[in-house]
This record gives structure tokens, sequence and C-alpha cells, in this order.
């Protein structure tokens, strides 16, 4: 059993399904039994479209396994928050006035959404963190092992520096600040750089944009020197590309290596032509899946089934043993390009290698 201690605030957790709505029931008995068939509704809140993963692989992928878990009977309510906290409270307070069923998370913000979480409690339907872990007392958690995905990065940078990084200087790129999974990146590659190099700037990117990370390196540039840079951290893709177009715009035409994390596309043929060095490929499908069977399995009183789904634990300062469900990691590079990306269907070569890549396409064997 694997736990994690995350750095957010929770409010106390009650793991069961109580109430009325989501299970059938009246009153707030712990031992109501869920009368739940395959007619479910699941509410689904993704946070953001800049990263593309949300709308292309997290919620068709989704939906449909709850289609085939429910026999074609389940729905799902979706919705997208833009990167708005506000607007992502209005669509949980829809969802709870619509009383679905049980509702699958990715805060856009960890803590102004507790009070929603809450609410959602109160009417019955359970909550099951999603990507992120958002406070309030949710149910589970599925995710990738967030600090190893940081760890996979900070290692991938060291060794792309090579054994003489000690006199290396780089620039940390990390993720949102509202975003908890941003601090557990930057802890686990810091448990890899600290003490290997320097760290000349560091920012926190608001809202993951590449924009404002391009901005950001911008500013690092001004400050190091566009030959002062030997590395970039930075948390995903979008921020990568904002980065290396800042260092283009900067007359820098020898890259240096910089980490990214997602898989995107235009990141796999940034890899493939060299400009990019990795990214961290998270296996979208089994985390999208994971999260349906889990929401289903707890809204039709599955508890077996949810507790063998749950099998890990993570932590919070004020509440542990969370079940949580947490699905590992893999770095990215040139070389397992076709091993991973390719092989799980999230990208087709066709799609890698277009005319622009074919030949860089050629020199590492993906066809």
């Amino acid at each position: 059993m694997r736990r994690i201690a995350m750095s957010v605030a929770m409010s106390t957790m009650a793991v069961s399904l109580t109430a009325c709505g989501a299970l059938n029931v009246s009153g707030g008995s712990d031992s109501a039994s869920p009368t739940k068939g395959d007619d479910l509704t699941v509410g689904l809140l993704l946070p953001e479209k800049a990263n593309t993963r949300y709308e292309q692989f997290d919620h068709p992928i989704f939906e449909k396994k709850v289609t085939s878990l429910t026999g074609g009977r389940g729905t799902v309510e979706y919705a997208n928050a833009e990167a708005s906290a506000s607007k992502q409270a209005g669509q949980m307070q829809k969802m709870i006035d619509d009383r679905v069923d049980v509702i699958v998370l990715d805060a856009v913000d960890a803590h102004t959404i507790a009070g929603s979480v809450r609410k959602a409690k109160d009417a019955g339907i359970p909550v099951i963190a999603y990507d992120r872990l958002a406070e309030g007392p949710i149910d589970a958690y599925v995710s990738f092992d967030n600090e190893l995905v940081g760890e996979v990065q900070g290692r991938s940078l060291l060794e792309a520096l090579g054994s003489d990084s000690a006199a290396d200087t780089i620039v940390m790129m990390n993720g949102s600040p509202t975003d908890p999974n941003a601090r557990q990146f930057k802890a686990g590659a810091l448990t890899e750089l600290a003490g290997h190099l320097r760290i000349g700037a560091e920012y926190d990117t608001e809202d993951w944009k590449p924009e404002n990370a391009e901005k950001n390196m911008a500013e690092a540039i001004a400050k190091l020197g566009a030959d002062g840079i030997d590395g970039v951290y930075s948390a995903n893709d979008g921020m990568a590309g904002g980065v290396i177009e800042a260092l283009k715009a900067a007359g820098v035409t020898d890259l240096p290596p910089v980490t990214g994390q997602d898989a995107d596309l235009a990141a796999v043929q940034r890899i493939v032509s060299g400009e990019q060095y990795m990214s961290v490929y998270k296996s979208y499908p089994q985390e999208a899946e994971s999260a349906a069977e889990m929401a289903v399995a707890r809204v039709q009183g599955k508890d077996i089934q949810f507790d063998a789904l749950t099998a890990d634990r993570v932590d919070s300062p004020t509440h542990k043993d969370i079940p949580a469900q947490l699905v590992t990691v893999v770095a990215l590079t040139k070389k397992n390009i076709k091993d991973t990306v390719v092989a799980d269907g999230i990208h087709e070569v066709s799609d890698i290698c277009t005319a622009a890549h074919k030949a860089d396409c050629a020199a590492i064997g993906l066809k």
C-alpha cells in the first residue's frame, strides 16, 4: 500500500454515502444501502481546455467507460470550467441541483471548491477527486503519482545535462499556485535537482498558461542572459512550448534541454525534432477508466470492487487514509515514443510525422 502526504488542507472526510439523492434513501444514516442500478448519472467536471488532454482524452474515455459499465443506461453530465474557479463552482452547483448520482471533480482551485464539495455531500452526492486532490469531504481520489512525475522530470533533466551539472544553471517553470499537483511536481523535482545545480530563476505560472510561461521565461532570460541558461524544468508541455518560444525569440538556436508533462502532440513533435528533451507520459485511459469504475461502484454500493480500486492511501495535513488509486508514469523521450503514446493509441504516427517532421521521424525510426 502506497501512502503519500498531500500539501492541501481538507475538512473532515466522511467516506460514506449518506442522506438522500445519489443513494435514493432518506435520512443521514451511514448504514443506508444504495439502490441505484445502471440508470445513473455521473457528473464530470474538468478544469480547462488549454491542456488538450481533457477534451481529447479524459472526457471521451471516461464517458465511454461509464456507458460500457452500465450497459448503455448510464449518462455523463459534463462541464469544463475553462480555468475559471467561479465558473466551476456554478457548474458543480448545477449538478447538485440536477441531483446527479456522483460527481468526479478535477478542481481548478482545490481550496475554493471545498464549499461546493460540502454542498454535494450534504445533498447525498459522493465526490471523487480526479487528477487533483480537492479540499472538502471527498470520498476518494484517483490521479498519477505526482511526486514521481516531478522526480522523473528532475532525473531526466540531470541526465540531459550530464555529469558536470553542478556548474549548470536552470530555470524552474512550475505550475499554477492554485493546483496542489504543481506543488507535488515541484517537490518531486527538487528531490532530484537540489544540490546538483543552480536554480537561477523560478516561477509559479498562473493557470498553467503557455503565454504566462513565455512571459516568465523572457524575464528569466533578461535576468540570466540567453547564454546563461543550461536547462529548463517545465512542469508541463504547454508551458514548455511557451518556454521554447521565449528562447527562440531571444535568438537561442542551440536550445537547452526542456522538460514537460502530458505527452501533448505538439510536445511529442518537439521531442522528435529535438526542441524539447522529454515529457512525462501518463496513461489517461487508465486514469479515466479507473475514475469511471470508482464512480459507478460507489453509487451502486459495490464496496468490495470500490476498495479494490482504491488500495492506495494519501494523507493531507488534516486527514489521513483517503482511499486512492495512484497511477504510475513513464519518461517519454525520442527512444520510446513508439512503445508508449503510439502503442496506447494516444497519437498516430501519421499525426506525429507530418511533412515538417518526416525527416526527424525517419532518423529515430518512427514510421
